[in-house]
């Protein structure tokens, strides 16, 4: 049992060493070359529509740290596995290994071209040595072990008694008896010892005590004791035998545990050491800090007094960047500096055009109000937020270039390789779609899409707002796809007439008497016009409305509740700008947005 905790040790130190000189490496390469995140991110592309929302969902905006954590256990098992398989003479954990190996630096040059196969090649070439050599020391431990357990045979030594017998058992040849005879008159002869030294046939071959030691004293001597043969032959105490073993392997287990402490301490030095290393030459938050955003045109957005209800429990009217929720595809958050963007618009259009960040300094911004949402969102959910935002009219970029008339679509595209294509009929109708580079009065946070993103109002987030954006493609719904309608999601992704209870909370225990009952609703681009409370199965009842801000922000609510003894089910529903009530219907978020009234119960008294 201890060996086997020696080889999958072994082989869990070797694989982390391989991701620690990957890491280090990838420092170098770029941090999309790193197995972890090319693994990462082919998982996240292949992962079934039902799993992902269900994610989502349930852990929100720590879904992509949920995901390293399994992966995590999957790498232990898996590594676990080959050190466990391993033998110095049948290295079938070095070809599992290096198999992976080669399946990962493929998956790597598939998505970032063959440079990116340098980390994982040199990483597992590591890997593979050091479970060579770990390896090869718990044989030689296992072996010493096992030559110390295997019984040595030891020579016996006749003792006198022995002789006699074996005498007394052999029948005399002719002439036997007169020899005898004659040895018996000799000096000596009793004592088993010829004249010449030389021990007399079948005497013992036990040398005397003394010299002059005569015969009597030998004849009277007592029997000797037992030789030292059979002294050996004697059973030994119990543990003697456990206790020898283990000291004669002790030199080859502390070889074994300093050869695994010496490839841990490396692969945690080299995983630290490449993740400091290429966030270093990477981060660009001390740039952001220092970047300063021009002035919009007219007057600063304000907001109406009455906008925000500053109810206690209710969500405030504008979210902070903290708080902002997170959804996209990049596992390792893109790093990119001013110096080095530039936004292209391609495609379709009587000219090509190339903005740099110092063109876009040109340029005067605007400032706007917009709520984002994301088509992952379930009923009652949070992925959802309201900023401030400032950037460049869509419109007035696309126009520069030219779209042609039969161009439809406009595909954004992303540093990180995602795409969204959103309506080109929805960018030019005049509504504030922007190019954003600013959030709440300070540049875009780097999570968020420093140094630039798209802001699309009525627009769910998956067709609009591509962040770290790099390329507006001018093209037709019917040439291209994009990332996630390419797994099956509606094209368009308009965004629905939707509401939240955000206070009381569910199985809330309540006093009896006047309640607030709050939350938000949104329709973006359409506006909210009424929302309404239901508690058990009563009357629907208009709630309070905030004053309206805009019509492509939410709008908070409040009714006024007499809340009596016992559970309750309360639900609300909002009706938009035309006048069309949000659906009843619960409707899952695939393939367009999840449906339905919001419900929560509570218990009052």
């Amino acid at each position: 049992m201890a060996e086997l905790r020696f080889r999958v040790t072994a082989g869990i130190v070797a694989a982390g060493l391989a991701l620690g000189i990957a890491e280090l490496v990838a420092a170098f390469t770029g941090p999309d070359s790193a197995p972890a995140n090319a693994l990462g991110s082919t998982v996240i592309d292949h992962t079934p529509d039902g799993l992902r929302e269900w994610v989502i969902q349930t852990f929100g905006t720590n879904d992509k740290t949920l995901l390293f954590a399994c992966m995590a256990v999957v790498a232990v098992l898996v590594a676990g596995f080959i050190g466990a398989m391993e033998r110095t003479a049948q290295p079938r954990g070095t070809w599992l290994l290096a198999a992976l190996g080669l399946l990962t630096a493929a998956i790597a040059i598939g998505r970032n071209g063959f440079s990116s196969a340098w980390p994982t090649v040199i990483g597992v070439a590591a890997g593979i040595y050091a479970l060579r050599v770990l390896t090869a020391y718990i044989d030689d431990a296992a072996a010493a072990k096992e030559a110390v357990r295997r019984p040595t045979p030891t020579p016996v030594v006749a003792s006198r008694d022995d002789a006699v017998r074996r005498d007394a058992a052999e029948p005399l040849a002719p002439g036997a008896d007169d020899q005898a005879a004659d040895d018996a008159s000799t000096p000596h002869a009793a004592s088993g010892i010829a004249a010449s030294g030389t021990a007399a046939p079948g005497a013992s071959a036990e040398p005397r005590i003394g010299a002059d030691q005569d015969d009597s004293s030998d004849a009277s001597a007592p029997a000797p004791p037992a030789s030292a043969g059979a002294a050996a032959a004697e059973p030994k105490p119990a543990g003697a035998e456990s206790s020898t073993t283990g000291t004669a392997a002790m030199p080859q287990r502390r070889q074994v545990l300093q050869g695994i402490a010496i490839a841990g301490g490396l692969a945690l030095l080299s995983g630290l050491g490449g993740r400091l290393i290429g966030v270093r030459r990477r981060d660009v938050s001390g740039e952001r800090a220092a970047v300063q955003l021009p002035e919009p045109s007219g007057p600063a957005v304000s907001l109406t007094p009455d906008a925000d209800l500053k109810l206690p429990g209710l969500t405030p009217y504008l979210t902070s960047n903290s708080d902002f929720y997170r959804i996209d595809t990049a596992l390792i958050v893109p790093q990119v500096s001013i110096d080095d963007w530039s936004l292209r618009i391609h495609g379709m259009v009587d000219r090509e055009i190339q903005l740099s960040w110092a063109d876009l300094a040109k340029r005067t911004p605007v400032e706007t109000l917009v709520t984002l949402a994301c088509v992952s969102n379930p009923v009652g959910g949070d992925l959802i937020g309201n900023a401030r935002w400032r950037g460049y009219r869509l419109d007035e970029l696309l126009a520069e270039a030219g779209p042609h008339p039969d161009a439809d679509m406009v595909l954004s595209h992303s540093i990180d390789g995602f795409t969204a294509g959103s309506p080109l009929a929805v960018l030019t109708d005049g509504r504030d779609a922007l190019l954003a580079v600013g959030m709440n009065g300070e540049p875009l946070p780097v999570a968020h899409g420093y140094p630039a993103r798209l802001v699309v109002p009525g627009l769910y987030g998956y067709v609009s707002a591509t962040k770290w954006v790099t390329e507006l493609e001018i093209t037709r719904f019917d040439r291209a796809t994009a990332y996630w309608t390419r797994r099956g999601w509606s094209a368009l992704g308009p965004i629905k007439t939707g509401t939240r209870i955000d206070t009381p909370r569910a199985r809330t225990k309540l006093q009896p008497g006047s309640t607030a009952i709050a939350g938000v609703a949104w329709a973006q681009h359409r506006g909210i016009r009424a929302v309404e409370v239901q508690i058990d199965n009563g009357p629907w009842q208009p709630a309070r409305l905030s004053a309206e801000q805009s019509i492509d922000t939410w709008r908070q609510w409040v009714y006024d509740w007499n809340a009596t003894p016992g559970t309750h089910t309360i639900r609300a529903r909002a009706t938009d700008g035309t006048g069309e009530t949000q659906t009843e219907e619960r409707r899952a978020v695939v393939p367009d947005g999840a449906t339905g009234y919001p419900t929560t119960t509570v218990t009052v008294g």
